[in-house]
Parts: C-alpha cells; structure tokens; sequence
C-alpha cells in the first residue's frame, strides 16, 4: 500500500474514532442546529412530530456516517474498480457534488505523505489532515445545501455542520 492510500485510510480511522467518541456531543449538536436551521429556513410550522421524524433521520445519518469510517470496511474503499463504481453511485444518489473535495482531500495527503511512516507519525499526519481539510465530504453537502436550502437536504446539512463543529 502506497504513503498517500496508508495516510488515507489513518484519517477514515481517526474520523471513526473521533465521530464514536463524541457521538453523544453531536447528537446534542444535531438537536440544536436542526431547531436552528428550521427557525431560519423558512421550512413552514414543525410540530413535535415532524421534527421528532427530521432528528431521527439525522441521527441515522449520524450512525451512517461513522460507519463509512470504520476501518473494518475501509478496504473496500480502496479498490479501484470500487472506486469508479462507488463514485458513480454517489453521484446519482447524493444530492451534492463531492468530486472536487475528494480530490482536495487526496492532493492534501499527497502533500503530507512521507516516505517511510511511523505509525505514530501518521497519526499525527491523519490529524493534521483533517485539522486542514475538515471531514469528507461536509464542505460539498455544507456549500450544496446552503446555495439551495431544501427540506430533503436539511438531515445532511445538520449532520455535516455538527460533524465539523465537534471534529475540529
């Protein structure tokens, strides 16, 4: 495995640690940010109900989302042809464009990937990495959803302004 793959797969398993740690925190934040974002947007009257239904969603995505982390599953990822297909699939099932950030997230661990790595080393790169590009792909939903705030974006875009408040 390549010094870039190797510092890729360190930020997913740091992302996972810190997104499993902190999960109670982002479920508070989540709770905030989501009557927040409801009393901003416009989005009409929420009863009890519907936004009980909006917090669950986004603590679903929460737990999804860590899930894309976990190192256990990370492999996965890595596959080339994988690659391709998952991208693809991305594209026609998420709302918001991650392409770009990807590539800034890969250029980024070009950037700081040495030749050997400690393990302790790169821990310490796979920090600075998400210190510098935040958690993929938060920037693409944040950005997407903020140029046209809509009801079915809201549970990613309170989850990924959650996620980037607790993270960094």
């Amino acid at each position: 495995m390549n010094e870039v793959r190797l510092l890729l797969k360190a930020y997913y398993e740091a992302l996972y640690e810190r997104l499993e740690a902190k999960k109670d925190l982002l479920a508070a934040g989540i709770e905030k940010l989501l009557a927040e974002e409801l009393a901003r947007g416009g989005f009409g009257n929420f009863d009890e109900e519907k936004y009980a239904a909006y917090q669950d969603v986004c603590l679903a995505f929460l737990d999804e989302r860590i899930e894309t982390y976990n190192p256990i599953g990370i492999q996965y990822i890595f596959d080339r042809i994988a690659v391709r297909q998952g991208i693809a699939l991305e594209l026609q099932l998420n709302w918001y464009d991650s392409r770009a950030e990807f590539e800034a997230l890969v250029e980024a661990a070009r950037r700081k990937a040495e030749v050997p790595m400690a393990e302790q080393r790169l821990r310490a790169l796979a920090d600075e990495l998400i210190k510098e590009v935040g958690v993929f792909p938060d920037k693409s939903i944040i950005s997407a959803y903020q140029a046209e705030p809509d009801l079915q974006k809201l549970p990613d875009y309170v989850l990924a302004q959650a996620i980037e408040q607790i993270v960094r």
